[in-house]
């Protein structure tokens, strides 16, 4: 990303900065993928819910 771009969003963020329910819901959907990781490395997660890595054979040629 362009520092002046990052540089300009922190300036608004000091001015103006987000509503107490933005960072909550901001934090939940953290909690909640923390939480999903944590079941899946422990073994808690379903085995129809987990995703399989697919071989990755380049890009076919001639189409």
């Amino acid at each position: 990303m362009d520092p002046f771009r990052l540089l300009m969003r922190m300036a608004m963020w000091s001015r103006r900065p987000p509503s107490l329910r933005r960072v909550l819901v901001a934090a939940a959907v953290i909690a909640i993928a923390l939480g999903v990781v944590a079941a899946e490395k422990a073994g808690y997660w379903p085995d129809w819910a987990r995703s399989e890595r697919v071989p990755h054979r380049g890009v076919p040629q001639g189409l």
